[in-house]
């Protein structure tokens, strides 16, 4: 979809739909801006309007636009950009509907900057326009929203700003939803691994792809034992972004889970449909790739590296067991006593592989807990970090960027007594705790392989709808990749 910002007069904008968020202050005040431009219909709608509702689809009276929705937005002073992106996605429903090919939104007068509010505009009409068609075969009727126009009256370097930054971010989001979307025949870990680098290729960041014996030398026993049952050789992708300008010379680094299919197993899945989203589970790998897409796009001043950690967990005929002991790339030892506690076998060698780069901060992100689900729902994220310094800045800076950004993240603690839960009698430590903190006992294990700032994301929740919400599809919500780029755009502004 191609974005452009045009500050050309509102009546004058040719377009198949204009989109007109309008506040409950608008509504009260009569839209006579709105109804002098398109003509009387525009007060007809307004009589039928909520202010936190939509109109039906105008015709107006005169204008160049074809067609005219009227989005609620709320009361000015409470607008906020998550608002906008919810009421862009409607928009976006609505240009559906119509088959607009071309579609523009007027940017209101907000207290939100000129760049926030375009770049949420942007953002909720590209990721409400998504649609993951691979498979169908029978072709849609229509394209889609071809060309999206952001008209503004003022502030035009910040709204053109925000719309570019917009259009990449929901682009790296799409390619996050994509991936966690395909057929997990056409995602092995070696296909995964070459969309990777497909991925680089396209956008500018540079990557490094191990095979297996790679990994039999590092000494990557967790992401080895997990392969065991599989057919299919492990892969394990070193991302990096290094522009001359970086403002950090020690590395931030992005860590994703990547089990491409989940079967749990010899610990099989036992319920109902506990398989079916499992192609999911390398959401966090998917959601890394993005947030390297967008920083490369956006050419964000920071040095960055994305570590993912890939392969399925079969019950083949060599599947390690529960009763194994593991000897992981750190060389503490892990007694398995649950195949489907896959997740944090892998990122545990992962994350001792990141602290031979000496890193600043190191982010994690995995569809690791269903007990993160069971706290949590699926609307956040949990977020837990390690007691290094500065953590309760890490963990304010990473809340801030969620509820900024729309992927939001809740903090859970990491109280030292929940390593009691851990305790091996034959080895190091062992892989899963007790019924109780799943969520949390999972980041207590991934604690033992760190010795640097560390912040872990549990995205088993928002990472895969069962239906559609808001601007988010059913299927893989590409969360994270939001998350991911605010997070680092905050620390490039400190850093500046």
């Amino acid at each position: 979809m191609k974005v452009s910002v045009s500050t050309i007069g509102i009546s004058e904008l040719d377009v198949d739909l204009l989109l007109v968020p309008v506040t409950g202050e608008d509504l009260d005040e009569g839209l006579s801006t709105l109804v002098d431009a398109f003509g009387s219909v525009i007060e007809k709608a307004r009589a039928d309007m909520k202010s936190d509702g939509n109109s039906s689809v105008i015709y107006p009276d005169s204008g160049a636009a074809k067609r005219i929705v009227l989005l609620g937005v709320g009361d000015a002073d409470s607008v906020t950009a998550e608002r906008l992106r919810l009421a862009a996605s409607d928009g976006a429903s609505s240009a559906s509907t119509v088959r607009a090919e071309t579609v523009g939104i007027s940017v209101p007068s907000l207290e939100l900057d000129g760049d926030e509010s375009s770049q949420a505009l942007v953002e909720g009409f590209i990721l409400g326009s998504y649609r993951f068609d691979k498979y169908r075969t029978v072709e849609p009727e229509v394209d889609g929203t071809q060309r999206l126009v952001i008209q503004t009256d003022d502030q035009d370097k910040q709204v053109r700003r925000g719309a570019d930054r917009g259009r990449i971010v929901a682009e790296g989001v799409c390619s996050a939803r994509d991936l966690v979307n395909l057929s997990p025949d056409e995602k092995t870990p070696v296909l995964f691994a070459k969309a990777i680098e497909k991925s680089a290729r396209k956008t500018g960041y540079e990557v490094s792809v191990w095979d297996k014996e790679l990994i039999e030398e590092e000494g990557m026993g967790g992401l080895l034992a997990v392969n065991r049952g599989s057919e299919e050789p492990p892969t394990f992708s070193v991302l990096e972004w290094q522009p001359e300008n970086a403002r950090n010379s020690r590395p931030i680094i992005l860590v994703g889970k990547g089990v491409v299919y989940d079967t749990g197993g010899l610990s099989l899945k036992p319920t109902k449909g506990s398989m079916d989203s499992m192609k999911c589970d390398m959401a966090g790998a998917a959601a890394v790739v993005g947030a390297m897409e967008a920083i490369a796009k956006l050419d964000l001043p920071l040095y960055v590296i994305g570590l993912i950690p890939a392969t399925d967990n079969r019950p083949g005929k060599n599947a390690y067991v529960p009763g194994d002991v593991v000897k992981m790339h750190s060389g503490k030892t892990v007694e398995v006593l649950n195949t489907d506690a896959e997740g944090r076998m892998i990122l545990a060698d992962a994350l001792s592989y990141a602290s031979t780069f000496y890193p600043e901060i190191v982010v994690e992100l995995a569809t690791l807990t269903g007990a993160a689900v069971v706290a949590l729902g699926d609307i956040v994220a949990a977020v837990m970090t390690n007691d290094e310094k500065g953590v309760d800045e890490r963990l304010a800076g990473i809340v801030k960027a969620g509820s900024a950004s729309g992927d939001r993240v809740h903090p859970l603690p990491m109280f030292d007594e929940y390593n009691e839960q851990l305790k091996s009698t034959v080895a190091d430590l062992k892989n899963v705790g007790g019924r109780g903190a799943g969520s949390i006992t999972a980041a207590k294990f991934l604690e033992h392989f760190v010795d640097y700032p560390w912040i872990h994301v549990d995205i088993a929740g928002p990472a895969f709808l069962d239906a559609a919400r808001g601007y988010n599809k059913a299927g893989g919500s590409g969360f994270g990749v939001r998350l991911l780029t605010r997070y680092l755009q905050q620390i490039a502004e400190q850093k500046r």
